[in-house]
């Protein structure tokens, strides 16, 4: 009976003593899991990035050569853009709006290039 417990005590032992050099599957699951977020995160936003060049692509086509003024001729897309709108008319409000910018923005915007 004695021998039976050692025996079974010294199996407990080795084999407690065994998991610790075991690699778990779980830590490179986890870890292969986060690898994939978090190169689905830089695809999106790549994605997103691209898109909003597009984006910006078709605003440019969209505002005719004829309605942007020569001082605003060399500007970025976005300052172009607001020029334009604000020619037309456009409220600051409804320019924020439109372009996603604050109308802090906007007003400092029209407020420098003019």
């Amino acid at each position: 009976m004695i021998f039976v417990l050692i025996t079974l005590i010294a199996v407990a032992i080795v084999l407690f003593a065994y998991s610790f050099f075991m690699s778990d599957k779980f830590d490179q699951l986890e870890t292969q899991l986060e690898q994939f977020s978090i190169s689905t995160m830089q695809d999106t936003y790549q994605m997103k990035k691209k898109i909003k060049i597009l984006e910006e692509e078709l605003l440019t086509e969209s505002v005719s050569a004829n309605s942007i003024s020569p001082a605003t001729e060399n500007k970025p897309l976005m300052i172009q853009k607001v020029h334009h709108l604000h020619q037309q008319g456009y409220s600051v409000e409804d320019i924020s709006q439109q372009i996603e910018l604050s109308s802090h923005d906007v007003q400092a915007i029209l407020k420098n290039t003019l």
